[in-house]
């Protein structure tokens, strides 16, 4: 039998009601912080991330030191291989000079050594123990013990095979000379060929393939204007950099040489130099605007930018040691502060797509000089694409197609 009356239910009712709005005031309470909270901390992580890109432009300090000893315009430099310290150049002076780039002396010092300028510099395959030169004075010198080969021509460039005792030079035509005889072993030429070969480079992992290039553009014909300087990239064997005098950088395939793998714009005169790290991630170039330009591989624009007011080939005589990052620190680096640095740089990597942490990490300071260039240069170009624009616009249709700008790069090949 169940006693009751209408009173004790509703009672119960209204008892049942509350707790349960309580439990759901809790819940929403609940809620509401965990909303907060994380709100909270996206705003921190993004304050933080603000201030990694902020610190690394404060404490951007890329110049390291000066290396002096040169009279004149330094003109090559070599790295000596086995070695992460050792480092050779030669100059207008006819000099040669070994540096150690650690204790910042010179290990060896070789005043006219070439009578003119030198002009290429390489060490041998063996760890460098033996040092190659040449020069316009029509001489190659193996130093250590020294050895002299005569040439009928001013040298451009020299390189030395990987393996074996052979070793390349530029003049009028690529020779190829042996270290055990005097006289040079092949002589490397187009039949139609009356060009100036300034570079000359082996290839690292395939060693019988050679580089060259020159002023007439025999084997491949630009549009506009000649390289400059060719480097093989060390992780990539089929892949090579050009630095030219249009400005630009470009890479090549050499199994697919009719366009570039990628084309790099932001030098605003002539590009003279380049080279890539032992990565083959990045690569480094120098140019008459007085910049250097550390790039990504890859990547065609916004690489790191370092100058000062005697950049071109360092005309006073000093060779430049440069960080290949601007902010990070030199010597000992804890493991406390290596978990702090690649904590920075993910945060740095998760709000890139943030406008004011992107615009603080691209944000260069350039020389007037180099800015109105920059600005005259940008004007030019957009002038000639709506001059082209124009002209299709203007011509029957399908006559005139936009051409892409990799494809009018080669517009010939002499085989």
């Amino acid at each position: 039998m169940v006693v009751g009356s209408a009173k004790t239910c509703a009672v119960h009712q209204t008892t049942n009601e509350k707790s349960f709005r309580q439990k759901i005031s809790v819940l929403q309470h609940d809620l509401l912080l965990i909303c907060q909270c994380g709100m909270g901390t996206r705003h921190l992580e993004r304050t933080r991330a603000l201030n990694a890109a902020k610190m690394d432009r404060m404490f951007a300090k890329p110049f390291v030191a000066a290396l002096e000893g040169h009279i004149d315009a330094v003109e090559v430099l070599c790295r000596q291989p086995g070695s992460l310290t050792s480092l050779a150049s030669g100059s207008w002076d006819g000099g040669i000079i070994l540096h150690n780039l650690s204790t910042r002396k010179q290990i060896t010092s070789i005043p006219q050594a070439h009578k003119g300028k030198v002009s290429g510099l390489c060490f041998s395959p063996d760890e460098g123990k033996r040092l190659l030169s040449c020069g316009v004075d029509r001489n190659i010198k193996l130093w250590a013990p020294l050895s002299v080969f005569p040439g009928k021509a001013a040298f451009n460039s020299i390189d030395h095979h990987r393996t074996e005792s052979l070793f390349a030079t530029a003049s009028n035509t690529v020779q190829i000379w042996d270290e055990t005889k005097s006289a040079s072993i092949s002589n490397l030429t187009f039949p139609t060929s009356t060009e100036t070969i300034t570079s000359v480079r082996f290839n690292m992992s395939e060693s019988s393939v050679l580089a060259s290039i020159g002023t007439d553009r025999t084997r491949r014909i630009h549009p506009q204007m000649r390289s400059n300087a060719l480097s093989w990239s060390p992780t990539f064997p089929t892949t090579v950099l050009l630095a030219s005098e249009d400005h630009n950088l470009y890479t090549f395939d050499i199994r697919h040489l009719d366009s570039p793998t990628q084309v790099y714009k932001a030098h605003v005169a002539a590009v003279m130099s380049c080279d890539w790290s032992p990565t083959g991630l990045e690569f480094v170039s120098g140019g008459w605007d007085r910049t250097v330009r550390i790039w990504q591989e890859g990547k065609g624009r916004q690489p790191e930018v370092y100058h000062t007011k005697r950049m071109q080939s360092s005309d006073d005589g000093n060779v430049r040691i440069w960080k290949a990052k601007a902010s990070d620190k030199l010597g000992v680096v804890t493991a406390r502060e290596r978990a702090a640095m690649e904590y920075r740089e993910k945060l740095k990597d998760r709000w890139r797509v943030d406008s004011e942490i992107d615009r603080v990490a691209r944000t260069r300071h350039l020389p007037k000089s180099v800015h109105h260039t920059s600005k005259l240069k940008t004007a030019m170009l957009e002038a000639r694409r709506v001059k082209e624009e124009r002209r299709r616009k203007h011509t029957r249709v399908g006559e005139s197609k936009p051409k892409p700008e990799k494809k009018k790069l080669v517009i010939a090949e002499q085989s």
